[in-house]
């Protein structure tokens, strides 16, 4: 059931979309997101959940015109959960992000239920990926288990808004830092991508802040993140996207070290410094990770 890395979702800007709201639902195509998350969680009054689960099979549909991946944030008490897994799980549904993990057991209970959803609906087995949320600090003691729990993973993320409150804290990179750091370090030794930025979500009008914010994830090893607003997408976009003098730069260095590898030798100067093979491979990330951008894009 585990993808190959090149086969999994990729996501630089995920936008929330309220599930029962046909304004954001009918728009959400033209926001230029990679992924579209339809909301069944906080947007939702508890009085409309049954309800929204319902519209989701539809708004499926229109918010994917325009190309984007479609997820679905579904609830954390169980009994919410598994009401949406039955309801939502399908062809058109590619990932589940999931509220409040607070162990690896709890992440294998719904691995085991969407298994079986998939079979009933006749889904392909494994279709249906994971984005794990940790929001408190009971989950957070668990983070690495919980990023290596299941194939199902494909992406981490550490929600700044829920965590902070849990701790009794502020949501502002301070105080996020390190939680974040952990998050990105446990994805990586999972092999699933990190989600996310070091602040918070919430202050949508404050432009350059947010650019500045993101810019300092992507740094950190971040490689997207989900918003509120859509006025956000294009900053995501834009930040978690290398620039056109990253990527030649990164093409010019491999160059530069594959033919002195091809001379015997394992270091080369370039622009005036020594590169070695950790530094080539992260110049090969940025190149890989323009080509697969260039192709998503390609195909809208």
């Amino acid at each position: 059931m585990q993808a190959r890395a090149d086969d999994a979702p990729f996501w630089r800007s995920m936008l929330f979309v309220p599930v029962n709201v046909p304004k954001y639902v009918a728009k959400a195509h033209e926001r230029g997101a990679d992924a579209i998350i339809l909301d069944l969680e906080d947007s939702i009054a508890p009085a409309d959940k049954a309800a929204a689960r319902t519209m989701v099979a539809d708004a499926a549909t229109v918010v994917s015109r325009g190309g984007a991946d479609v997820v679905v944030r579904i609830n954390r008490p169980i009994e919410l959960a598994v009401r949406d897994i039955e309801a939502v799980v399908s062809a058109e549904v590619r990932a589940l992000m999931l509220p409040k993990i607070d162990s690896a057991g709890h992440l294998r209970l719904l691995t085991e239920l969407v298994d079986a959803v998939e079979a009933q609906k006749g889904v392909a087995r494994g279709h249906t990926r994971f984005i794990a949320m940790v929001e408190t600090a009971a989950g957070f003691r668990y983070i690495w288990e919980i990023a290596e729990a299941t194939p199902r993973n494909v992406a981490l993320t550490l929600g700044g808004e829920d965590f902070a409150s849990d701790i009794g804290g502020e949501p502002d990179p301070e105080v996020l830092l390190y939680p974040k750091q952990q998050c990105v370090l446990a994805a990586r030794a999972a092999g699933i991508t990190p989600m996310g930025t070091i602040g918070s979500v919430a202050n949508f009008q404050d432009v350059e802040g947010y650019r500045a914010s993101i810019k300092r994830s992507r740094r950190f090893g971040f490689e997207g993140s989900a918003c509120i607003h859509p006025s956000i997408v294009p900053l995501l976009n834009e930040g978690f996207t290398p620039s056109a003098t990253e990527v030649d730069t990164a093409e010019r260095m491999i160059a530069a070290y594959e033919k002195a590898y091809a001379e015997g030798r394992g270091s080369v100067t370039f622009d005036g410094k020594m590169i070695d093979v950790p530094i080539v491979e992260r110049a090969q990330r940025v190149v890989d990770r323009a080509r697969r951008i260039a192709a998503r894009m390609g195909g809208r």
